[in-house]
């Protein structure tokens, strides 16, 4: 029945996906933009005749010089231009550092003595500065913390000053201001920013660059040369970016040629006026397009999928040789197919979103069909899937620019590569139990993996992550897991074995690791949600250890610790804006909470998702529960920041109304009891089981489902908080609805496939007590 059920809603869910694939309006797009300019002439292009959205502010100063080679700079009222070359990247108006430059900036004037890996010196008068891209040293004193700054800031300053510059985070040099303080040099007349040093790691080059049409005049071998707009030479093979867009330079002879990618505008035809010497060659986009690229992988993935299978039915038993076969090759495939559909959305060619949503439709299939008996934890996370698959479709079909697409596309591939690998690690399990140091053994090459990769994010990152990547979901899995180890031994009814040093280890590691992800939360983001989903976490695993060891008196301190965190913030909300002091970055997210409409710019986002919501109303703003509108504009709602993300709800909410997101929410509370009631029976199984490494196996199953849920919880709460203005947060993807690549590859999967290992596991001790009872 719960097959049926969670099949009936998954087929609904996925002909609402199908209709708005094929309502999509009519799209066409630059292939390539062709740019004819005679030598010596020069030409003023916007970012809109060179394929980027319209509306999207800057300028280029496109020219050609005697010899004809191409240049380009802008013109300091957009984003700065960018050119890369392989691993370089260079600024329009930046210059490497060397020593014997000098240059100007207002009434600075600054000497370059030495640039080299151990950083930039210079002198400024009888000032001598030195940065090494982390920490700015004033006559070899590094200078105190800016009075402004967060403490996450500071916290990041403090870790500079003492980690090995391999493991500091980059911090670019500010001029502007009136302070000499933390990484900035004040200049006398002019604002923050003005002009920046950074470090570029690629080459180990420090790059001076001043801000938009700020004078900014450079010294070098007796010639001065004014920085802000500094053309920047083009040559075939390099990248362009302008704005937000990419322009691969595919040819820069007597045409330059460029290809967009990445946001490229989309028009409803394929009409369009353009300057003189600008041609464009149209595309229209194809719901059923491959790239070529794509088959040569595909083909190898089928091959080793069928191998795989051919394998699996050999080494199964007589009797599930087939079932197994197909499992282990079905399951190979879709992990393939989504690692190439990822690796074309990262080359900017991704296929078309019909083909991503056949092979979103598989692995949801596949997941629905492959387990024995279907687990209500799996059969409420199948439509939660569907729906966040709708959302980004519908977002992206209707949108201006291919941008928004792409965040289907990369779900869509990270749900089948997630899938298959979860699936091939439950088809991976031994028969037996594996023995707990194997376990353990695992648990720390999963901790050690989790510290080196918040570590990089640390160092090479920020607060979006590394690589394109979130190592910080990641380490979520890994301090489930961790507790979850600590908690089944701490519960165990005799001594854990092992040594001093081994029983050390097992507590000090999930610590470690808590504590990184503090670090990262304080240091690398600019906000407090991450702390407090990690005290939603914490508090959840003691009263599940309370309520476990029957504990009554801490299980209620804990309950009556979060009535008395409710009451705060219902008092807050009360108290109003006026009874907190503008003292920090925090205090002011308190402010802009409190009272959103005297902060209209920080406050936006909550301004803009209300109107959102009340467009929606109880039926949608079509007034159909957002069936009429599938796959049309989304309007007003793409101009709410981080839509796609921390605000996706306040799209559902506009597009389907308050009555479907009432499902949603009673459909996320059923995944949530259902992880929960499936932790109780692997609790209970602990209890029945006669072999300790069972018992203990069983009990870490109990506790790694409910930190699961833990962590999913607080993502439910503090998303529909934010949204809805009941918490001052500035927000967490809503896991299953937002566009979170890495909270669905790194805890999403994982998490469903601890629950299908989980409930076939009761199910084969349930069998196994069954048999054993009739034995006479």
């Amino acid at each position: 029945m719960t097959r049926v059920l969670a099949g009936a809603a998954l087929a609904a869910l996925c002909a609402l996906q199908a209709l708005a694939l094929l309502r999509a309006p009519a799209a066409w797009l630059p292939a390539q933009v062709d740019v004819t300019l005679a030598r010596t002439a020069a030409v003023d292009l916007d970012h809109a005749a060179l394929g980027a959205p319209a509306g999207d502010g800057g300028r280029l100063h496109v020219s050609r010089a005697a010899d004809g080679t191409w240049w380009a700079a802008d013109d300091g009222t957009g984003r700065p231009l960018l050119v890369q070359d392989g691993v370089r990247q260079r600024r329009s108006g930046s210059v490497a550092l060397a020593p014997g430059q000098r240059f100007q900036l207002g009434v600075l004037q600054a000497d370059v003595r030495a640039a080299d890996v151990n950083g930039v010196s210079f002198t400024a008068g009888r000032t001598v500065w030195h940065y090494d891209g982390a920490v700015v040293r004033r006559d070899g004193v590094p200078q105190p913390a800016c009075p402004d700054i967060h403490l996450g800031t500071r916290l990041a300053g403090l870790w500079n000053r003492i980690a090995p510059r391999a493991l500091a985070s980059d911090r670019p040099l500010l001029f502007g201001g009136n302070l000499d303080c933390g990484n900035r040099i004040a200049v006398a007349g002019l604002a923050l920013h003005a002009a920046t040093i950074a470090h570029h790691r690629d080459d180990g080059g420090y790059l001076l660059a001043p801000a938009a049409a700020v004078p900014l005049l450079l010294i070098e071998n007796g010639r001065a040369d004014l920085l802000a707009g500094r053309p920047l030479r083009l040559a075939a093979g390099q990248t362009l970016v302008a704005g937000r867009t990419r322009l691969t330079i595919l040819d820069a002879g007597d045409v330059l040629r460029l290809r967009p990618g990445g946001h490229v505008g989309i028009y409803p035809d394929a009409q369009r006026r353009l300057p003189p010497g600008v041609t464009w060659t149209w595309v229209a986009r194809a719901p059923w397009t491959l790239p070529a690229q794509a088959w040569t992988p595909l083909l190898a993935v089928a091959g080793f999928s069928c191998a795989a299978a051919l394998a699996a039915a050999l080494l199964a038993d007589a009797r599930a040789r087939v079932r197994a076969g197909v499992a282990a090759g079905a399951a190979l495939l879709l992990a393939g197919a989504g690692a190439v559909l990822f690796w074309l959305q990262r080359g900017g060619a991704p296929a078309g979103a019909g083909i991503g949503l056949v092979v979103a439709w598989a692995a949801l299939a596949f997941t629905l069909l492959a387990p024995r008996r279907l687990d209500p934890a799996l059969a409420a996370a199948l439509p939660l899937l569907a729906v966040g698959l709708l959302a980004q479709l519908d977002l992206g079909l209707g949108a201006p620019d291919t941008a928004w697409l792409r965040h289907f596309h990369k779900t869509s591939a990270l749900l089948a590569l997630g899938t298959g690998a979860a699936t091939l690690a439950r088809l991976a399990r031994p028969a037996r139990p594996p023995a707990q140091a194997r376990i353990e053994a695992a648990l720390l090459v999963l901790t050690c993996a989790a510290l080196g990769a918040l570590l990089l994010q640390v160092a090479y990152g920020d607060e979006t992550g590394v690589f394109d990547l979130q190592p910080v979901e990641f380490a979520k899995l890994a301090l489930a897991a961790l507790s979850a180890h600590c908690l089944a031994l701490a519960c165990a009814d005799g001594p854990a074995p092992g040594g001093a040093w081994r029983r050390g280890l097992r507590l000090a590691a999930p610590v470690v690791l808590f504590m990184l992800l503090l670090g990262v939360a304080l240091v690398q983001v600019d906000d407090y949600s991450p702390l407090v989903l990690l005290a939603l976490w914490a508090g959840t695993m003691m009263l599940a250890q309370a309520l476990a060891t029957r504990r009554r008196g801490t299980a209620l301190a804990l309950a009556a610790s979060a009535v008395c965190a409710v009451l705060a913030v219902a008092l807050l909300r009360g108290a109003g804006a006026d009874g907190i002091a503008r003292w920090d970055f925090y205090a002011d997210r308190f402010l802009v909470w409190l009272d959103p409409g005297t902060h209209p710019h920080t406050g936006q986002q909550l301004l803009q998702g209300a109107r959102a919501i009340a467009q929606g109303g109880w039926r949608g703003a079509d007034g159909a529960f957002g069936l009429a509108a599938l796959g049309q504009g989304p309007g007003f709602a793409l101009r709410i920041p981080a839509v796609q993300d921390d605000f996706a709800a306040s799209f559902f909410l506009q597009r389907h109304g308050l009555v479907a997101a009432v499902g949603l929410w009673l459909l996320q509370a059923l995944f949530l009891a259902a992880l929960l009631h499936l932790a109780v029976r692997c609790w209970l199984m602990a209890g029945r089981a006669r072999d300790f490494r069972i018992a203990w196996l069983a009990r870490l199953r109990c506790f790694f489902l409910a930190g699961g849920a833990a962590f999913a919880f607080g993502h439910f709460l503090l998303s529909w908080g934010t949204n809805l203005a009941i918490f001052p947060v500035m927000g967490q993807p809503m896991s299953f609805l937002s566009a979170g690549g890495s909270h669905l590859l790194f805890f999403i999967c994982p998490l469903l496939g601890a629950a299908a290992a989980s409930s076939q596991s009761l199910e084969e001790n349930e069998s196994c007590r069954s048999t054993s009872n009739m034995k006479p």
